[in-house]
C-alpha cells in the first residue's frame, strides 16, 4: 500500500463512501492521477480530483485536468448521429450509402445506419496494412472503411468496432452536416453545454492535459486485448485481432497518445480528452438533447451475446454500451454509457437520474475494472 494524495473538491456528505473508494484506489490500487464527477437530478453530489498528471509525479491533477479517454468517445460520437436522427436529417434504417455513397461497395449498399451504430456492420478493421500514420489522415481511413468487404454478413452477429467505430460514425456526420465529427461535437454539444469535451484538443490545452500511461506493454494494454493471446489460436482470427488493434500501428495509443499529432487528430473512437465534468455535463443532459424516443431507441437493446471480436459477452444499444452482468453500471437495468481503455467511464442511469464520470490516466490491463467497479459500487450504495 501506498499514502493516499490529498483528495481535493467536494462531496455531499451522503456520498463519502464515493470519496473514500476513490482515496483507495490510490493507497489500494495503484492509481497515479484520477478524477470523479457525479451529478443526481442535475445536481452535482461528487467531485473530486487527486493525484498527478505524470508518471513523474511532477504536476498535481486539477480539477480543469484532461486527459484521453479513449472509447468513452463512441458514446458523443454516437450522440453526434442520434441529434442528425432526431432532426430528420438521418433516418436510422435508411443505408448509409444514402448518405455516403461511396460506402455501397464490397456488398454494403444495404447496410443500414442502425446496423452500423449497433456494432453489427462487420468493419472492426480494414484488412489491407495502412501506413504508419495513417490514422491522421481521415480521408485515407474512411476510403478505406467504404471499400472494405465485411468480415461477417453485416446485420448476422456483433463485434465490436474497437477503433474503427468513430471513423464510420464521424464520416456520415460529415457528409450530411458538412462539418467534421470535431467541429460538429463542439458547436452543437460541448459549446452549447460549456462541457470540457474534445475531438481535436488545441495545443493550448496541452499544459492541463495529464500524460497518460498504460499499464502494459504492446496490445495487451488495451481494451478487450489483454487475453486473447493465448485463447486465439485460430490464424486467421489472429489476423482479424492484429488488424483491429494494430493497423496501422498507434491505431490504439500505444507509443502515440502522448504526441502532439494524436492530440490534435480527430479519432472519436480513441482520443477524446475530457474532464471528469464535462462527460458527467454530457451524460446528465442527454434527455435535454435529444427527445424521449430517439433516447429511449438508442439505449434499447440491440446486440447481446458472444461478440465475434472480442470472444466475450458485450451488449450495445445504438452506440451505447448497455449494462450487463459482467461489466454492470451500477443497479440500473436501463443504465448506458461507455468504457474506455484503462477503466475511465462515463454513464447515465435514467431511472435513478444519475449521471457518472470517471477520468484516469494509468491504465489496468483487464476488462472488469477494480477502480470503477469499486467507485459505482459506492455510488449506489450511498443513494
Amino acid at each position: 500500500m501506498t499514502a493516499a494524495p490529498s483528495i481535493e473538491g467536494s462531496w455531499q456528505e451522503r456520498f463519502a463512501g464515493v470519496r473514500d473508494a476513490f482515496a483507495a484506489n490510490f493507497s489500494d490500487r495503484g492509481e497515479l492521477g484520477a478524477a470523479v464527477h457525479i451529478t443526481v437530478a442535475g445536481r452535482p453530489v461528487v467531485d473530486v480530483w487527486a493525484g498527478w498528471m505524470d508518471e513523474e509525479r511532477t504536476r498535481t491533477w486539477q480539477r480543469d485536468t484532461l486527459v484521453d479517454v479513449f472509447s468513452v468517445g463512441k458514446a458523443m460520437a454516437t450522440l453526434c448521429v442520434l441529434l442528425l436522427v432526431d432532426r430528420g436529417e438521418v433516418e436510422i434504417d435508411s443505408p448509409v450509402a444514402r448518405y455516403w455513397p461511396e460506402f455501397a461497395a464490397a456488398g454494403k449498399r444495404d447496410l443500414t445506419v442502425r446496423t452500423l451504430l449497433s456494432h453489427r456492420a462487420g468493419l472492426p478493421a480494414v484488412r489491407q496494412t495502412l501506413p504508419e500514420s495513417a490514422m491522421y489522415d481521415w480521408d485515407l481511413m474512411v476510403e478505406a472503411l467504404a471499400a472494405a468487404e465485411p468480415w461477417w454478413p453485416p446485420g448476422s452477429t456483433h463485434g465490436y468496432h474497437v477503433n474503427t467505430f468513430g471513423f464510420l460514425t464521424g464520416e456520415v456526420v460529415r457528409r450530411v452536416s458538412g462539418a467534421s465529427i470535431g467541429e460538429f461535437f463542439r458547436r452543437e454539444v460541448a459549446q452549447p453545454l460549456a462541457a470540457d469535451f474534445h475531438f481535436g484538443l488545441d495545443a493550448r490545452d496541452d499544459a492541463r492535459t495529464a500524460e497518460y500511461v498504460f499499464g502494459g506493454e504492446g496490445s495487451g494494454a488495451v481494451e478487450g486485448a489483454e487475453e486473447r493471446r493465448t485463447a486465439e489460436a485460430d490464424e486467421d482470427r489472429r489476423f482479424l485481432f492484429s488488424r483491429v488493434y494494430l493497423n496501422p500501428p498507434g491505431l490504439s495509443g500505444i507509443g502515440t497518445v502522448n504526441t502532439r499529432a494524436w492530440r490534435g487528430a480527430e479519432i472519436p473512437s480513441a482520443n477524446g480528452h475530457a474532464s471528469a465534468s464535462g462527460i458527467a455535463c454530457i451524460y446528465g443532459a442527454l434527455a435535454e438533447l435529444l427527445s424521449t424516443d430517439t433516447l429511449g431507441e438508442a439505449i434499447r437493446e440491440h446486440s447481446a451475446g458472444t461478440d465475434f471480436v472480442l470472444r466475450r459477452p458485450s451488449r450495445f444499444g445504438l452506440g451505447f454500451q448497455l449494462t450487463q452482468p459482467e461489466r454492470p453500471l451500477g443497479a440500473g437495468a436501463r443504465s448506458f454509457g461507455h468504457f474506455g481503455v484503462g477503466g475511465s467511464l462515463g454513464f447515465a442511469d435514467p431511472d435513478r437520474q444519475v449521471a457518472f464520470a470517471y477520468v484516469m490516466n494509468r491504465s489496468v490491463p483487464g476488462w472488469q475494472n477494480p477502480r470503477n467497479r469499486a467507485l459505482v459500487d459506492a455510488t449506489y450504495a450511498c443513494l
